[in-house]
């Protein structure tokens, strides 16, 4: 099951955010959910404007269901520095991150620049149902930054969660919702496995050299969390049909 297939299956008529939209992969049929509002938060100017150029394309205008955010999200409201590593000329914005530097690796460079950061308890949604996080390391504080949200709404979570963008998180971050109240799995072989039996020595083995690209078999990142209140029914809803 994929991270749109998992939101279609458990939609409920609400908000939903797109963090790390990028060019719009998910945001647009994440939008065509009924009753979805969708904000994205896209802050790399470059995938920002083909996000809005997507939606514009498909749409016809930004329709009012559709917010676009050319900001970051994170633990506070302030300016982050977005990194950007550059291979043969050729940006590599899918390692776009606010949590790495990538300072060190000598086959690359950087595109630097600053950007602006808010936090999801900020927009004070009344109704989020779902998140997809991509945040590239960045993770922990994104959801630091939506603790009360979290309490209040308690949506449904896809995280794009890798040791590669910062060491430890596939522990780190699994506890911290653990302490929110949320479970964490992860699917293998077609069956859903609770965190406790992911092992990142053998499920997630990759450089974070952005320039080697061989990884382990199988390559788990895609983490979906969810209220430990609402298990027994999210199961029973995912494994339907």
């Amino acid at each position: 099951m994929d991270e749109l297939s998992f939101h279609t299956r458990l939609h409920r008529p609400g908000s939903i955010l797109d963090v790390g939209a990028h060019d719009g992969l998910l945001t647009l049929p994440l939008s065509r959910l009924p009753g979805a509002r969708v904000l994205a938060f896209e802050p790399l100017p470059s995938a920002f404007a083909r996000l809005e150029s997507a939606i514009r394309a498909d749409y016809g205008a930004i329709p009012p269901h559709i917010e676009l955010h050319p900001v970051a999200l994170g633990a506070e409201p302030g300016h982050l520095v977005l990194s950007v590593p550059v291979l043969d000329g050729v940006p590599q914005e899918q390692w776009a991150s606010t949590a790495k530097t990538y300072a060190g690796f000598g086959s690359v460079t950087v595109l630097r620049q600053e950007v602006a950061v808010t936090t999801i308890d900020a927009l004070e949604l009344p109704d989020l149902q779902h998140v997809k996080l991509d945040a590239e390391g960045f993770e922990e504080e994104v959801l630091s930054g939506a603790r009360a949200t979290l309490a209040r709404c308690r949506p449904v979570l896809s995280l794009e969660v890798e040791e590669r963008h910062r060491p430890g998180s596939t522990q780190d971050v699994p506890a911290m919702l653990a302490g929110l109240g949320y479970e964490t799995r992860f699917i293998l072989d077609g069956a859903w496995h609770p965190h406790a039996e992911f092992d990142a020595a053998t499920m997630q083995v990759a450089s974070p050299d952005p320039s080697i690209f061989a990884a382990s078999d199988p390559y788990i990142f895609t983490f979906f969390a969810w209220p430990t209140e609402r298990s027994a029914a999210i199961q029973a809803a995912l494994s339907a049909g």
